[in-house]
């Protein structure tokens, strides 16, 4: 029985995102990781049963970690303000660490792995943010809408900054560059857009 090396598993992980995030799923290959990973594709196998298993298992660990870390100190029961604060640290500091993990989950976007990474995080992730919101409605702070609505008012506008911060540019051309301040003015709009 062979055991399982963490380090070369650890190296295949990375490779994967990595090759995933800058080339796309479609251009994502076994024996082109085995080569970037400095391992046999036959090792990839001792792990993993086969391309769909790989990218499937990596999809749902960096979902769980993303999700983990958009949750950290984060309560349902916290004010609309407050709770929603919280939540534009995290997946902001997230997203500006991580971005590998950012442009993987980009390219997860239209694939069955997506699908497969929500199945595992959603029912976590449903509940934190679920009773968040409805603790909000209840307490008067902000009008009840549909999920798609809030979401895109709450969150859309710290991943358009984090998008311009990554491109290093703004839609002018000019040098961009996130910061809390910028992050605090635009979460402050949003605030006063959602609350009633």
């Amino acid at each position: 029985m062979r055991y399982r090396d963490e380090n070369k598993m650890q190296a295949i992980r990375d490779c994967a995102i990595e090759m995933v995030a800058k080339n796309g799923l479609e251009n994502f290959g076994i024996n082109r990781l085995a080569k970037a990973a400095g391992v046999s594709p036959a090792t990839i196998y001792i792990y993993y049963k086969d391309k769909e298993d790989l990218l499937t298992s990596i999809s749902i660990e960096e979902g769980v970690k993303m999700t983990r870390a958009t949750l950290k100190g984060f309560d349902p029961n916290a004010s609309f303000r407050e709770g929603l604060w919280v939540q534009w640290k995290n997946r902001a500091a997230f997203s500006l660490d991580n971005l590998q993990a950012a442009e993987f989950f980009e390219q997860l976007r239209n694939s069955t792995y997506k699908d497969k990474m929500r199945e595992a995080i959603s029912m976590e992730f449903r509940k934190s943010m679920g009773s968040f919101v409805e603790n909000a409605v209840k307490r008067g702070e902000i009008n009840e809408m549909p999920l798609e609505v809030y979401w895109s008012v709450a969150f859309a506008p710290l991943y358009a900054l984090i998008r311009f911060h990554n491109e290093g540019q703004s839609l002018d051309g000019r040098k961009f560059k996130f910061s809390e301040s910028i992050m605090k003015q635009t979460f402050d709009c949003v605030v006063k857009g959602l609350s009633k």
